[in-house]
């Protein structure tokens, strides 16, 4: 059985930094590309950012370029965002999901998703 599970959200004020985990179980990484995703409040769900461990390849949305850094950790089957420099619009419920692509407009169309965790930014 295939599992997300996303942790390590919490408040911090602006200019904070948080680092997320998601640990992917059942997965084989070199076949999938792992994104984290974001819904605020009365927004649609975004993408944040994505890697594919074979490659190294990497997406990071304009918003969060320079700020946030994915990576991964196979022997412990897990993928980290480091978000440092935190604003106040980056607050929201974060997800992990897995695909054998990123999508960036179409989120709804990744394979699998883990729990939010959420992030709440003070200014």
């Amino acid at each position: 059985e295939v599992q997300l599970q996303a942790s390590g959200g919490g408040s911090v004020q602006a200019g904070g930094s948080l680092r997320l985990s998601c640990v992917a179980s059942g997965f084989t990484f070199d076949d999938y590309v792992f994104g984290w995703y974001r819904q605020a409040p009365g927004k649609e769900r975004e993408a944040v950012s994505c890697t594919r461990y074979s490659d190294g390849g990497t997406y990071y949305a304009d918003a969060v370029e320079g700020r946030f850094t994915i990576s991964t950790d196979s022997p412990k089957n897990t993928v980290y965002l480091q978000m440092n420099s935190l604003k106040s619009e980056d607050t929201a419920v974060y997800y992990c999901a897995a695909d054998h692509r990123c999508l960036v407009h179409n989120y709804y169309g990744m394979d699998y998703w883990g729990k939010g965790t959420q992030v709440t930014v003070s200014s």
